[in-house]
């Protein structure tokens, strides 16, 4: 058998990362379990590199995974992180705490879809019930939503830059206003009405 070479260019699964699995069917079925997880050491850097930013200083997650009804059960926790991203203007280093509130529910009677066209669910926290949280994934992926998308360095602005196609001309600021060429038309026809 054959194993399909893994593309070298697809970011790594994030299980690969940093696994911290917790087996559902190992934990007390009346009460919550706590956990506290945390990376450090060389662990802080993979999960930078793999999340394609400069540094990752600090990364842990602590909450409880807890029944819900018969067979569903629900994680709640907090994501605490420092990370170091580029500016986007000067490509200072840029570093950001997150703190942000993580909910996912897992449903045993969740349908799945199954024609191609798929609708987001109403309710972003509900996945399918699994037989293994991976909690280090969980991390991840929260960390990963919660970044800024334009990390900004003090100070940090953008002025007169200008965007074009190589070969064309910019546009400038008076051109950009929805209504510039408007007034020199109007100009040009009211001129034009005495020539008549």
């Amino acid at each position: 058998m054959t194993q399909t070479p893994v593309d070298p260019d697809l970011p790594a699964a994030p299980e690969t990362i940093w696994s911290e699995p917790m087996r559902l069917a190992d934990l007390p079925s009346r009460k919550p379990t706590r956990f506290d997880i945390e990376a450090k050491g060389e662990r802080l850097q993979a999960i930078a590199d793999w999340a394609d930013i400069r540094g990752v200083e600090a990364l842990r997650l602590k909450g409880e995974l807890a029944p819900k009804g018969r067979s569903d059960w629900e994680l709640r926790a907090t994501l605490e992180a420092r990370v170091v991203q580029d500016c986007v203007i000067t490509l200072a280093p840029v570093t950001t705490d997150i703190r942000e509130e993580v909910v996912r529910r897992y449903l045993a009677d969740m349908e799945m879809p199954t024609s191609e066209e798929v609708e987001m669910p109403e309710d972003e926290t509900a996945e399918p019930l699994p037989a293994t949280v991976n909690l280090g994934v969980v991390a991840l992926e929260a960390m990963e939503l919660a970044l800024p998308l334009y990390p900004r360095a003090e100070g940090a602005e953008l002025e007169g830059a200008q965007v074009t196609e190589p070969g064309a001309e910019p546009l400038s600021d008076e051109q950009m206003k929805p209504f510039a060429n408007l007034r020199d038309l109007l100009a040009k026809g009211e001129s034009g009405k005495g020539d008549a």
